[in-house]
């Protein structure tokens, strides 16, 4: 081979090396979406992800967008039929993403009392009559959505739990409310009985509205359950998985980490694995239900 070709060769070869493999372009991707449940007002959660979205555009290089979904029981079909990445699932949908889809917990955030998760709330008026089971019967029950576990995996395990093994006619009316706020306010509001919800929603309205003292009462209390976490597609780039993670358990150290954190209304994000799960997948036994058949949406 003469000097010249050689050259070429030599040139061709490092220019090989330079330029990314198309399996390696193509799992870098050009946009993350990440869904997020509409547990409280719509505005109120952009608001809470702004600066967040920001923040691992940022640190990723890559345009990092979130989508609200309409219903707690579409994130299931939308996380495909939309191509999202990642989602901040709840725990019940984490339990049924991570059976289903086979996601990948990263992270999740630790609350400002210091919990890293939450549990459900069972509640009605205090002019009710209502002190246990025996005078729900034929009261109307406002559930949230049929993916929350503070919101209807919680109280039909209480429900199964106190015997009552058909809770679907044990009441005159159920309906699902969308969110754990209108939950509350469906109660509160006389438009229901009896209500279900996330402890952390109940106690932050409680603290702006005096009557949630007043005029209601909490019957019971969940098991804990993981706070909601980012979860991501399993296929997703593992050094990408990897950076999404370690910027999340880092934010607490960064000064506009801090920010984010501020808005976002956490202390810190702690990691989160499968395992994490497991109360969710015990009371989903409980409560009678095969989370990798459920059918998720709301009737």
């Amino acid at each position: 081979m003469g000097t010249v070709p050689r050259i070429i060769h030599i040139i061709i070869l490092i220019l090989s090396l330079c330029i990314p493999s198309p399996s390696f372009a193509q799992s870098r991707p050009q946009k993350l979406l990440i869904g997020i449940l509409p547990e409280m007002n719509v505005f109120k959660q952009k608001q809470r992800f702004q600066l967040l979205g920001e923040h691992l555009s940022k640190k990723t290089g890559i345009r990092v967008e979130f989508t609200i979904l309409s219903r707690y029981g579409n994130i299931i079909d939308s996380f495909t039929s939309e191509k999202m990445d990642g989602a901040f699932f709840g725990s019940f949908t984490g339990a049924l993403a991570i059976r289903k889809l086979g996601v990948v917990p990263l992270a999740r955030p630790v609350n400002p009392d210091g919990a890293s998760t939450y549990h459900g709330y069972l509640f009605v008026r205090k002019d009710s009559g209502i002190t246990g089971v025996r005078e729900m019967r034929g009261k109307t029950m406002v559930y949230v959505d049929k993916t929350t576990s503070a919101g209807y995996l919680f109280p039909l395990a209480y429900l199964k739990d106190n015997g009552i093994k058909d809770p679907e006619h044990f009441f005159s009316a159920t309906f699902f409310s969308g969110s754990h706020d209108a939950a509350v306010s469906a109660v509160l509001n006389r438009k229901a009985d009896v209500g279900a919800a996330k402890h952390s929603i109940y106690d932050q309205m409680k603290k702006s509205d005096p009557r949630l003292d007043r005029e209601l009462m909490v019957l019971a209390e969940s098991a804990r359950m993981p706070s909601n976490g980012l979860c991501v597609r399993k296929d997703l780039d593992e050094a990408l998985k990897s950076t999404l993670k370690t910027i999340l358990l880092n934010l607490h150290q960064e000064a506009d980490g801090k920010q984010v954190l501020k808005q976002f209304g956490a202390l810190k994000f702690i990691e989160t694995t499968t395992a994490d799960y497991q109360p969710v997948f015990d009371m989903a036994a409980k409560a009678g239900i095969d989370v990798k058949s459920y059918n998720s949406r709301n009737r």
